[in-house]
C-alpha cells in the first residue's frame, strides 16, 4: 500500500515538493553559514519525496542549547511558511475522501517544517 501511496503522491505534485525542497537545500549549502540548514532541507526533501511508510520522529540525540537555538531560528526565517504552505495544501487534498491520506502526509511535512533539528525519519512497519 505505501508503494501505490507513494507514486500517487509523485504523480500528484510530490515531485515538485521534492523538487522545491532540492534547489532551496542547494542553495542554503552553497553558503557556508546555510550548511546545517541545507541538511535539514534536505531531510525534508527526502521525506517529500516518499512520505508514505516513513515518519518523522524525536532523534535520540535531541536535545541541547543548540538545537532549540536553531529551530527558533529556522521558524523565524523560513518554518512558519513552509508549515502553512503544507497546512493549505493539506486543506486542499482533504476536502475529498480519496485526498486524506495526502492531507496526512503534508500535515507530517508541516510537522517537520516546524521543527526540523533534532528530528529523525524512520520507516514504519
Amino acid at each position: 500500500m505505501n508503494t501505490i501511496g507513494n507514486v500517487l503522491w509523485i504523480l500528484l505534485g510530490g515531485l515538485v515538493i521534492f523538487i522545491l525542497y532540492l534547489i532551496g537545500s542547494l542553495i542554503l549549502i552553497i553558503t557556508i553559514i546555510g550548511i546545517p540548514f541545507g541538511v535539514q532541507t534536505l531531510k525534508m526533501a527526502g521525506l517529500a519525496f516518499m512520505p508514505f511508510g516513513r515518519e518523522a520522529v524525536q532523534g535520540e540525540r535531541a536535545g541541547g542549547c543548540l538545537y532549540i537555538i536553531m529551530n527558533v531560528l529556522w521558524l523565524l526565517f523560513a518554518g512558519i511558511e513552509i508549515a502553512i504552505i503544507h497546512l493549505v495544501l493539506a486543506l486542499i487534498f482533504g476536502i475529498t475522501i480519496i485526498g486524506i491520506p495526502f492531507a496526512q502526509q503534508h500535515i507530517k511535512l508541516a510537522y517537520l517544517a516546524l521543527v526540523p533539528f533534532g528530528m529523525d525519519i524512520r520507516t514504519t512497519s
